[in-house]
C-alpha cells in the first residue's frame, strides 16, 4: 500500500497505483504463497486487493455484470472498513495453493502482454 500511496501523491493514475498491488501478486504467486490458473486472474486478484485497500479504481468497462458487481462490493468494501472472515480468508487461501504457479511465469505474461496488445490495437480500428 506505501508504494501506491507513493504513487498516488506523485499525481499517478489510480491504475499505476493498482499496478503495485498487480506487482506484489505476481510475486506471491512466485514466491509459492499461493498459485492462479492464469495471469488475468493473478490481475484481477491484485485489482480486488487494490479497490479493498482504497484505490478509486473503476469498475472495468468491458466486463460482465457480475465483474462489475463485484468490483463495486471491493470498492464499497473499502470505505466500509470491515474487517476479513479468518474462515473465508483460509478458505481462498488454500483453494489458491491447489493452482500452478506458471501464471506468473515471464512467458505467461509475454503472452497475455501480446493478447492485450492485440485487442487494444483492434479497439482503436
Amino acid at each position: 500500500m506505501a508504494a501506491a500511496k507513493r504513487d498516488l501523491k506523485q499525481g499517478k493514475s489510480a491504475s499505476t497505483a493498482a499496478g503495485e498491488f498487480v506487482r506484489e501478486e505476481m510475486h506471491h504467486i512466485r514466491e509459492g504463497k499461493h498459485g492462479a490458473r492464469s495471469p488475468e486472474q493473478a490481475i484481477a486478484i491484485g485489482l480486488s486487493k487494490a479497490r479493498r485497500a482504497g484505490v478509486k479504481l473503476d469498475a472495468p468497462r468491458h466486463a460482465s455484470a457480475a465483474t462489475r458487481k463485484q468490483a463495486k462490493r471491493d470498492t464499497a468494501r473499502a470505505h466500509a472498513h470491515q474487517g476479513v472472515s479468518p474462515t473465508r480468508s483460509r478458505a481462498a487461501t488454500r483453494a489458491l495453493q491447489h493452482e500452478g504457479h506458471a501464471a506468473a511465469s515471464n512467458a505467461a505474461l509475454a503472452a497475455h502482454a501480446r493478447k492485450a496488445a492485440r485487442t487494444r490495437k483492434a479497439e482503436g480500428k
